[in-house]
């Protein structure tokens, strides 16, 4: 699974916007090395070392906007906890299709802004401040050639790679929307809410998946729930528009998301040395630091060696893989979460916006046929969805789907 690209957020709106078990967990971290937790304005602003992911929530006291040229679910602080739900709808003629559509994206449009808002309407997500939620909705590429929509040629299904055992009751979908905020209460609610709404308008269940991050002191990168330091490589803002938004023109605010649900085996990879474990990842589990670097957010040198002449990141490491270095520089903008479905599942929701998901499935590749990781890592379920265009304070969702 690619990792080393970064989760940092791109807040982006355009201008005109017990010890024994504690020590695994601890040492089995150096799995992921990623981001989990950027601040927003790192991309924003574009003033600030690309690859800096810290953990930290803004105050309390203002709602995430919903309404904005690119949705909040990828621009606003990353939360601290998520929950995505995927729908299908009838498969019909197009024309009904269609309709169907432009009615569940009203509806779901309609939901997460209130929800979102000062003033929340439901009696459940009153009386504790702002909600804090930020959301995003996505179509499918399946839906989207159903249905002829207006969506970048990029939209792709992930081809099958090496390795995966993917349940496709938790895969895949026609919409994806995938709530954050600071809490599982609101998560619950909104959940809720937009599960009806959704079901109102035509919608059909799919599947849901609940995620987290740890409690991080602001300012300090978070680690992952194996325990590694997760939150490096992140996009600049410059790069951010390059290879994470759209191309100029109609899909330039949308993006694409790929999702993949990882089982990570804690006990397996705590089983390794130390050396072993550094190595595998190429950064070291104790500061995050990459084997060819002396602080944390140093950019990893996969062509540096050793006097006698082998890599000091090894050739099968996973950060040396997952490297944008092999890609044209290529990088995706990381947002995952950990998730703990019980004691034999628990791992990674990936979740990763790009331009093109050709690029996941690069990177994929290299890390399927090589990653030292692999044999630690099972991925059980995968989604793409084409993250729409934000809506205005007037609009709908998804208004310029239509051809």
């Amino acid at each position: 699974m690619p990792t080393e690209q970064g989760n940092a957020q791109d807040p982006s709106r355009p201008a005109a916007t017990g010890p024994g078990r504690r020590r695994a967990l601890l040492a089995a971290g150096a799995v992921l090395a990623a981001g989990v937790g950027a601040a927003a304005d790192e991309l924003a602003r574009g003033d600030r070392p690309a690859g800096r992911a810290t953990a930290g929530a803004p105050s309390a006291a203002a709602a995430v906007p919903f309404h904005g040229a690119r949705q909040a679910g990828v621009t606003a602080p990353q939360q601290p906890a998520t929950h995505l739900l995927s729908f299908d709808l009838p498969q019909t003629s197009t024309a009904a299709g269609r309709k169907a559509l432009r009615r569940v994206l009203g509806a779901l449009t309609s939901t997460l802004a209130t929800a979102a808002s000062d003033a929340p309407s439901d009696p459940r997500l009153q009386g504790g401040g702002t909600t804090r939620l930020a959301s995003l909705v996505g179509i499918g590429p399946a839906l989207a050639a159903r249905l002829d929509l207006d969506v970048p040629a990029s939209l792709q299904e992930l081809p099958r790679f090496p390795g995966d055992r993917l349940d496709p009751r938790r895969s895949n979908g026609d919409l994806l929307v995938q709530l954050c905020a600071a809490d599982r209460w609101t998560l619950t609610v909104v959940a809720e809410l937009v599960g009806g709404a959704a079901q109102a308008a035509g919608a059909v269940p799919r599947w849901t998946q609940s995620g987290f991050l740890p409690h991080t002191a602001p300012g300090t990168t978070p680690r992952n729930l194996f325990g590694t330091k997760d939150g490096t490589a992140n996009p600049d803002h410059a790069a951010a528009e390059q290879w994470v938004w759209g191309p100029p023109g109609v899909h330039g605010n949308g993006t694409v998301l790929v999702y993949r649900r990882i089982r990570m085996d804690v006990t397996g990879f705590a089983a390794l040395s130390e050396n072993r474990r550094d190595r595998a990842i190429g950064r070291r589990t104790v500061d995050g630091v990459a084997l060819s670097g002396t602080a944390e957010h140093d950019e990893p040198d996969i062509y540096a060696k050793n006097p006698d002449g082998s890599y000091v990141i090894p050739a099968t490491a996973h950060v040396r893989l997952a490297s944008p270095r092999f890609d044209g520089g290529a990088r995706m903008l990381r947002r995952s979460y950990s998730y703990d479905d019980g004691p034999t599942d628990r791992g990674l929701l990936f979740c990763a916006f790009m331009r093109d998901s050709a690029q996941f499935t690069r990177v994929q590749n290299r890390l399927a046929a090589r990653d030292a990781l692999t044999p630690f890592l099972q991925h059980r379920a995968s989604a793409v969805a084409y993250v729409l265009p934000g809506a205005a304070s007037t609009g709908t969702l998804g208004e310029r789907l239509w051809r």
